[in-house]
């Protein structure tokens, strides 16, 4: 049984964000980094998928740029067997598609039987990228996963608990390899020991230099910017209801023109 976990590097949730002077996205040269929350859930679940089998390999994989060793080394600290790291900076300037084929070049030969991410990153926020690389990857995918069932876990199959609209959720059985998108809160993240720090300085961290055609199909972000906040109240129909409707019914189709 191997396990793949997505974990990305993102800015701490505690920073002041400021606007960088290019206004391409957020200033980060003083704000502290940590890993991306759903991610760390991801790569718990997958641990104790391994503990519940009683065999199996943790591997984490991180794009970003060489301070994203960071997140791979606490990883590694949890109980990770290994890591992948592929080799990317601005990664804010990347879209899930670019960010979702590169991984996918990346570990493709792995052939792994569940790749596991967090619903979504912390900075942007996408949600898209586990999404495509299951498609990438020519596998089925769960999203907004909120319970795996690792008894049911054989070397075909697998169930999961899902997360749908207004508080509901469902069962569903997988055949495997399957790609988990796995929510914020599905267990409790455990810390790492001195023995998994320890042990973590000995443990394979591959390096992985993305081709450019892996960065093909760019999407690009032309302003980052605080809300403006702007009250331009009107008052329609002079406290009459219908007039007030009606004219609430011209401004939509003459000025919004969303009617």
């Amino acid at each position: 049984m191997k396990i793949i976990v997505l974990m990305k590097q993102v800015a701490n949730k505690d920073a002041v964000l400021r606007v960088s002077g290019d206004e391409k996205w957020i200033d980060e040269s003083n704000i502290s980094q940590q890993t991306n929350e759903s991610d760390g859930y991801a790569l718990e679940e997958a641990l104790r998928m391994k503990e519940a089998k009683g065999e199996g390999e943790v591997v984490v994989c991180t794009l970003g740029a060489q301070t994203a060793k960071t997140v791979i080394k606490d990883a590694l600290a949890r109980g990770a067997d290994r890591a992948i790291h592929i080799i990317a900076d601005e990664v804010n300037k990347l879209s899930p598609y670019q960010i979702a084929n590169a991984i996918a070049d990346a570990i493709r030969e792995e052939n792994a039987d569940l790749v596991f991410t967090g619903l979504q990153s912390d900075d942007a926020s996408y949600g898209q990228t586990g999404v495509i690389l299951a498609e990438l990857l020519n596998i089925p995918h769960a999203t907004i996963v909120i319970e795996v069932n690792r008894e049911s876990l054989t070397d075909s199959s697998l169930k999961v608990k899902r997360e749908l609209e207004s508080g509901w959720h469902q069962w569903f059985k997988y055949n495997l390899p399957a790609l988990l998108t796995i929510q914020s809160g599905i267990s409790q993240i455990r810390y790492a020991s001195l023995k998994g720090i320890m042990a973590a300085k000995k443990k394979e961290i591959r390096d992985v230099t993305p081709s450019i055609e892996a960065f093909a199909g760019a999407q690009k972000i032309e302003r980052v910017y605080l809300p403006l906040k702007l009250k331009q109240t009107q008052m329609l129909g002079n406290g009459d209801a219908k007039a007030g409707a009606a004219e609430l019914v011209e401004k939509l189709k003459t000025e919004v023109r969303v009617i």
